[in-house]
């Protein structure tokens, strides 16, 4: 393989409250928020695939420029199950001091607030990212923190997606799976598109497929690399649930090999916990993956190689995981109509030049939430020609600084009462990048 920088790795606060309005100043308000936000305040086909949203008005709180060629909004939307308040950043990416990245710690496995990633890496706004494993299904073995899907920062990989049956969030539309993400090209445009995981191990034995990167399951009968992004968790729970069923037994069968300056350095029978050095590689292997790497010997030369390959695309510089609900214009079939919740989002305008981060408050008396295939349409509403759902509920976070300020202010109201550590985010860089 020919090394790649851009996606290749090789070594050896809430609105201001709800105004009441009604008759003509209501409609004003309405049309400033379509002419604003690009709100189209419609009725939708009756052929369309999924179900309409029941919005009956909108009302418009409040709009701010963060900085040159972002803007903040926020409004009530009025639904057949009452009102929801949401929050919209628009990033104009025309602009060439505005950027997208990705929201992260060192690790991969250390959930923090969104507030905190943005203030630390100089974004100017921002939006909580992906599904995470923050739940214990299994006994003894905990959770790691770990995002679902695939994440590739300033063009460094940094790891894969987990199989479709150990996702964590609401099911997956037909035809869509957890190597879908939403990012921003080498061509500064934005987009929701997939990515695969490919690579190989080559040994004195014969050359290994890469079966997961840095991730918190493993295909089953698979071969896992991890290095130092994963940080100290223990790597037990990627050897757990299987393809179908996130929560079934740990395997019995595994393997765990050390990799040190390109030679073996250590073979235990199961996987450990600590710190990777820099440049070194541990492999894990469950049932069949135990057989390719159980010949392998202290001193034997060993050499990894893998990449976040796109699917139809040209190379990302930055991918969050994230399944799609929007798709040219129009919502993915099958999308929940039912369930409301807190509720986040990103989107991509039709040539890719305007990116939509979204978040929705919910479970509270003044804001009732929205279901997935509302979030859909309200994406498209805003201008979105393609869009991705994010981790929802209680990881609901939209932050931006305000006029002179120098760190973020968060500007939804986090179901939970403040904010949850999550394991990435979406960030709005001015003045150059990141």
């Amino acid at each position: 393989m020919t090394p790649n920088s851009t996606a290749r790795r090789r070594t050896a606060a809430g609105p201001t409250g709800r105004r009441k309005v009604s008759g003509p100043a209501r409609r004003r308000l309405a049309a400033a928020l379509a002419a604003v936000c690009g709100l189209a305040l419609v009725q939708s086909s009756a052929a369309a695939a999924t179900p309409e949203p029941l919005v009956s008005d909108v009302l418009f709180s409040g709009e701010e420029q963060v900085a040159p060629g972002v803007t903040f909004r926020s409004f009530t939307w009025e639904t057949g199950h009452g009102s929801t308040q949401g929050y919209v950043l628009e990033a104009d990416l025309a602009n060439p001091l505005v950027d997208l990245g990705l929201l992260h710690r060192k690790s991969v496995t250390e959930p923090t607030a969104v507030s905190a990633l943005a203030d630390g890496q100089g974004a100017v706004a921002g939006v909580n990212g992906d599904f995470f494993n923050n739940t214990d299904e299994h006994e003894g073995v905990e959770p790691t923190g770990s995002a679902v899907g695939a994440e590739i920062s300033a063009g460094e990989v940094r790891k894969g997606a987990v199989p479709d049956g150990q996702r964590f969030g609401p099911g997956l539309p037909d035809g869509t799976s957890t190597e879908d993400v939403f990012g921003l090209g080498t061509d500064r445009t934005a987009r929701v598109a997939s990515v695969r995981l490919e690579g190989k191990i080559e040994t004195g034995h014969g050359v290994l497929g890469v079966d997961g990167l840095d991730q918190y399951a493993i295909p089953v009968g698979g071969v896992g690399v991890f290095t130092e992004a994963w940080g100290t968790t223990s790597r037990v729970r990627a050897t757990c649930g299987t393809d179908t069923d996130r929560g079934a037994p740990c395997s019995d069968t595994t393997i765990e090999v050390v990799v040190r300056d390109g030679k073996v350095a250590e073979v235990r029978p199961e996987p450990g916990a600590g710190a990777i050095a820099a440049g070194d590689f541990v492999l894990v292997g469950r049932e069949d993956g135990v057989g390719e790497l159980d010949d392998l010997k202290p001193g034997d030369p060993v050499a990894v190689d893998y990449q976040l390959a796109p699917v139809g695309v040209p190379e990302f510089r930055f991918v969050v995981g994230g399944f799609p609900i929007l798709r040219d214009g129009t919502a993915l079939p099958g999308l929940d109509n039912q369930a409301l919740a807190p509720r986040s989002s990103a989107g991509a305008s039709a040539d890719g030049k305007r990116a939509y981060l979204v978040a929705m408050d919910g479970r509270s008396q003044v804001s009732a939430g929205l279901t997935v295939s509302e979030l859909a349409d309200l994406l498209r509403r805003s201008g979105a020609d393609d869009a991705v759902n994010l981790d929802g509920g209680g990881s609901t976070t939209l932050v931006a600084r305000e006029a002179g300020a120098q760190q973020v202010t968060v500007r939804n109201n986090p179901s939970d009462g403040r904010e949850r550590p999550v394991a990435n985010g979406i960030g709005i860089f001015s003045g150059g990048g990141q």
